[in-house]
């Protein structure tokens, strides 16, 4: 598979980017007319709660100053704003409907098609695929092959347009990938090497890295909604880590309460909390991303792990493994907890009927249905939003980082698609 390399379609973006952030001052500027004039509603559906845990200075509809080259936020009372139902970018037109599933034992990645809710092909990757990331770009798909315990790691491209899979490149320990908010970088999450490897988008060139020798476990992580900065999980020391990676730098460690095992970590749709899944304790953490502090706990249930937003930006759906281990059983209590972003109370628990694990995955295009992996039962869940309802679809063995594909929104910020 071909895939095209940073040039003019740079100078491009920049330009762009330029466009969109005099047409975002603009809109702040009516938005400011017209509370002058009385109206001081809030901008779109997002609704923000003055609830005390999600407190922290500045307002909706406030300007964000984002770094250079990242496109602009242009409704900071929802960062999630772009990516609404069927609300695609062009870089995404002809790529095929298809659900991706990479299987950690057996090594290969099975593809549903999505309106048939059946497997129409498999193909072999490298050895423990743990993720599929959509590129920054949303030009391709790449299978994070981290060869657990050993040294040839590699990604598997996926062309979207196909399906199907090309030439992989030998990657340091790919447990997981992100990319910065600007497109510059890929940010290899190497978990047992406690590094992350700043890479070029396209090649894979090694540029730099980032030792965090107190974060035992790296795996996931989430950007500020300026850009600024990322804070990632370490499972296997209850903590987090912040991470200028702009001065490549680690800002500070942060030690959760209880003692935990974060998983999954997303960012509220104003900016302002982070939200943490903790498998150990079983619930999500609330984090204030500026001060790096602790604010809140939400039990949700069972080995809570994978966090996804829904599509209008209102909720907060949480995947509960249904076990507290690393290695857990099949038919476990799994479940599935929905959270009001704006209040931070759950509204709906699904469980999984006869129990499963649901762990990784993501929301459909038009938000109608949650996809996630079935770990320890080899299977995937389709999950209705509206009612709960589970569909088992039988896949590889240890399924686990799933994609949806294509996804709205304008680019992508890595790990199953943490789109923007």
């Amino acid at each position: 598979m071909t895939i095209a390399r940073p040039g003019s379609g740079s100078r491009q973006r920049s330009r762009t980017v330029r466009g969109l952030r005099h047409l975002a001052a603009l809109t702040a500027l009516v938005l400011a007319l017209a509370r002058l004039a009385g109206d001081d509603s809030p901008r779109g559906d997002m609704t923000v709660a003055s609830s005390a845990w999600a407190q922290a200075p500045g307002r909706p509809g406030a300007a964000v100053e984002t770094i250079p080259d990242m496109p602009p936020v242009t409704d900071s009372s929802n960062l999630y704003s772009h990516v609404g139902t069927n609300m695609f970018a062009p870089a995404v037109a002809g790529a095929l409907p298809r659900v991706y599933v990479p299987n950690v034992k057996s090594h290969d990645v099975y593809v549903i098609d999505p309106a048939t809710l059946k497997v129409v092909d498999r193909f072999k990757v490298g050895l423990n695929p743990q993720h599929v990331v959509p590129s920054w770009d949303l030009k391709a798909l790449w299978v994070t092959n981290n060869a657990e315990g050993r040294t040839d790691g590699s990604l598997t491209p996926i062309d979207p347009k196909t399906g199907k899979p090309g030439t992989p490149i030998t990657v340091d320990d790919p447990y997981n990938m992100y990319f910065t908010p600007d497109g510059r970088f890929a940010i290899v999450v190497a978990e047992a090497l406690k590094r992350l490897d700043f890479r070029d988008p396209q090649t894979f060139k090694l540029l730099g890295s980032v030792a965090v020798p107190k974060c035992a476990g790296v795996n996931h992580a989430d950007f500020s909604i300026d850009g600024r900065y990322l804070i990632a999980t370490c499972e296997f020391q209850g903590s987090l880590v912040k991470v200028d990676w702009i001065n490549r730098k680690v800002l500070g460690y942060l030690q959760l309460s209880g003692g935990g095992m974060p998983q999954d970590i997303r960012l509220s749709p104003d900016g302002r909390i982070f939200f943490v899944a903790d498998m150990k304790r079983g619930g999500v953490h609330t984090v204030d991303g500026e001060s790096f502090t602790e604010t809140g706990f939400i039990p949700t249930g069972i080995g809570t792990h994978g966090l996804y937003p829904s599509r209008d930006g209102r909720k907060l759906y949480v995947a509960n493994r249904g076990s507290h281990h690393v290695g857990g059983p099949p038919h476990g209590k799994g479940s599935i907890s929905v959270i009001d972003f704006a209040t931070g109370k759950i509204e709906a628990t699904w469980p999984i009927p006869g129990g499963g694990s649901p762990d990784m995955g993501n929301v459909s295009a038009d938000g109608k249905t949650l996809w996630l992996s079935g770990r320890y039962d080899n299977v995937v869940y389709a999950i209705d939003t509206a009612s709960g309802q589970v569909t088992k679809i039988p896949v590889g063995r240890e399924p686990h980082g799933l994609t949806v594909w294509p996804q709205p929104g304008r680019y992508s910020l890595g790990h199953t698609g943490n789109m923007r």
